[in-house]
């Protein structure tokens, strides 16, 4: 599953994965523990394709960020925790993309996109660079 299917929604914590949509939203399932929730069309819901993150030149999609943060910890989890201080958190950053823009990209950022990659990858959702055409001409070769 790529992406472009992986929901945060805001007021609720984690990730959620579109299920499908009905008439006044959609439906959702935490990646967390199973549960279905309905969200309204009123929700401030966010698809983690269209995310991205400014740097001094441009924005980087944070697919590219969670690939970088995917190299950095040779497939693991990040040695740091999301909850750990600001500036550690910062640090850590600077080392997965050293150009970020530190005006822009603030330490609750930072915090959000780590915890998302370890919730990622928790579930063996690590193919990052991978579009839906591509998982889709994946399906119909099989």
């Amino acid at each position: 599953m790529s992406l472009e299917k992986i929901l945060s929604i805001g007021g609720k914590p984690g990730l959620y994965r579109l299920v499908t949509q009905t008439r006044s939203g959609f439906v959702a399932e935490s990646l967390a523990d199973g549960k279905k929730i309905t969200v309204s069309l009123q929700n401030n819901v966010n698809l983690l394709s269209e995310i991205a993150i400014y740097t001094l030149e441009e924005e980087i999609p944070l697919r590219e960020v969670f690939q970088k943060i995917l190299e950095k910890e040779n497939g693991g989890k990040t040695s740091v925790g999301h909850k750990e201080p600001k500036i550690k958190l910062e640090e850590y950053f600077f080392e997965v993309l050293p150009n970020y823009d530190e005006d822009r990209v603030y330490g609750s950022d930072i915090k959000k996109i780590i915890q998302w990659y370890n919730i990622l990858q928790e579930h063996n959702l690590t193919d990052f660079l991978q579009d839906d055409d591509a998982a889709e001409a994946t399906d119909e070769e099989e």
